[in-house]
């Protein structure tokens, strides 16, 4: 797709690098980077068809990371002349120059070779930051209202969140990047009130790196769900408790999703396997030294981090470091075999080369290892679909929709709910049930994988805010993944745990 800037002067950013990386290395830095960004992002908020919350904002700044001396140093600013970034430039060589005095170890960065000039943009057809105030506000309010008609529902809350990052990147080997990212994210909520009390149930449609056409039917039909949502509603507000015990469990892409963020692709930063990274999420269970050896899940396991995948929210074609994007296994056939890399822990940890993994939420923010899009392969060939997975349980449960969850400090015991559990009954939906959230450890509930689905159930799902680091930054990341069929998961009824 032609790059297009909106928000970002090219000229501007191209003089403002040069000026930024000549000053470092003429005052000693072995590499320099440069970031210029632009970054607009826009918040619409609903409460019942009317008007609650609206935020537009633009961005801008430029960020230097040199390395000296065996450091690493970065200053920003905001400031838009050739002799700011200058002067930025320098602030950043005298920080490196202070902490290589500190430090008790020399920096190394794996290397990469220069890509020369790239232009890269996400897929999309219309900028959802381009697109009025007025047609948002519209085309939720009638979501809003179409739900509000329907006796099953009290209250509805719509929004839609969007991103256009436009970003011009450049380093002293020679790449040179324009890249601009766009991304979109809309939800409704709706919720049932009566004296018995509340439930409430939301879409399950992801956020993507799509535009506004996204929300008009190109890649989820919103209308065939959001004419379900009250019934569905309902049905969860009359549906009998869970009966606490052990099932079999068909997990559909818009939970599953979540399970994968939370217990691979934390796990398997390597700043974090490493004990770098400790702050926001913790650590993680599956130390460097288990690679090759740990028994994540079973045989039919195999999940790969991705930053080119197609409409992925982490995709990009070069990272903040200058590293190409790239797939990359992390786990095969059940076996650990691969982290997600930036340059710094890649040297650390012995590898030839970083798989591009580095990204800052800000170009006032240092470029922190951050996650891929990570996934979970369909089966090959002709797999089954979600009714095919359901057919095959004799007692369990088909979950769809991601809520709360919870995880310990390294990635390994956690607890999830949903939007929607329906009984399985020989091979059959019989209903919904409500107070449910599946328990289990990483490697038990992957070493219960009995199935996955076929191409036909595959699903890019994500979200716009994993958080990590401190200070925290925030990152948009996807995670595909396919129905999967995992036996004998441990299912507690919430309200009576909410109880003890």
């Amino acid at each position: 797709m032609t790059v297009q800037f909106r928000y970002l002067d090219e000229a501007v950013a191209s003089t403002l690098s040069s000026a930024a990386i000549d000053a470092a290395t003429a005052a000693g830095a072995s590499l320099a980077s440069c970031r210029v960004e632009a970054i607009r992002n826009q918040v619409v908020v609903l409460r019942d068809g009317d008007l609650e919350t609206s935020s537009d904002n633009v961005e801008f700044g430029l960020g230097v990371r040199v390395v000296v001396n065996g450091a690493l140093g970065f200053a920003a600013t905001v400031a838009k002349t050739a002799d700011d970034a200058r002067a930025v430039a320098i602030q950043a060589v005298n920080v490196a120059r202070s902490v290589a005095r500190a430090q008790r170890q020399i920096m190394e960065l794996a290397p990469e070779p220069s890509h020369g000039t790239i232009r890269w943009a996400s897929p999309y057809e219309i900028d959802p930051t381009t697109v009025p105030l007025s047609e948002k506000v519209d085309l939720l309010g009638s979501w809003s209202r179409q739900l509000l008609a329907s006796p099953h529902v009290q209250h509805v809350t719509a929004y839609v969140l969007a991103v256009t990052e436009e970003k011009h990147y450049a380093d002293s080997a020679g790449t040179i990047a324009f890249q601009q990212r766009v991304r979109v994210n809309p939800e409704v909520e709706a919720i049932a009130v009566d004296d018995a009390g509340f439930e409430s149930m939301s879409t399950t449609a992801p956020p993507v790196g799509r535009g506004w056409e996204y929300l008009h039917g190109t890649g989820w039909d919103f209308a065939s769900e959001l004419a379900q949502l009250p019934d569905w509603l309902a049905e969860k507000k009359a549906a009998p408790s869970v009966e606490a015990g052990r099932y079999d469990c068909v997990i559909d892409p818009t939970n599953l999703w979540l399970t994968i963020h939370e217990s691979i692709g934390h796990a398997t930063e390597l700043d974090r396997a490493l004990g770098y990274e400790a702050a926001y999420a913790g650590t993680s269970f599956a130390t460097p030294d288990k690679r090759g050896t740990l028994k994540y899940g079973s045989s039919i396991m195999n999940v790969t981090g991705d930053r080119t995948a197609v409409h992925g929210l982490a995709s990009v074609a070069i990272d903040d470091e200058g590293v190409e994007s790239q797939s990359f296994p992390l786990i095969e056939n059940g076996i650990l075999t691969g982290y997600q890399l930036d340059r710094a822990t890649a040297m650390v940890a012995g590898y030839d080369r970083s798989n591009g993994c580095a990204f800052a939420d800000s170009p006032l923010h240092v470029p922190l290892q951050r996650m891929a899009n990570v996934s979970l392969a369909p089966a090959p060939g002709n797999g089954p679909s979600t009714e095919e997975l359901i057919s095959d349980v004799e007692r369990g449960l088909y979950i769809v929709g991601d809520k709360s969850w919870s995880i310990d400090m390294q990635r390994y015991n956690f607890q999830f709910t949903g939007q929607r559990f329906f009984k399985i009954e020989n091979g059959k939906l019989a209903g919904q049930v409500k107070d449910v959230a599946y328990q289990a450890t990483t490697t038990d509930f992957w070493g219960s994988l009995e199935k996955v689905g076929g191409e036909q159930t595959y699903l890019l799902a994500g979200a716009f805010n994993c958080g990590k680091a401190q200070p925290g930054q925030v990152a948009a990341v996807s995670h595909g993944c396919p129905s999967v069929l995992v036996s004998n998961v441990n299912i507690l009824n919430t309200r009576s745990e909410a109880g003890r």
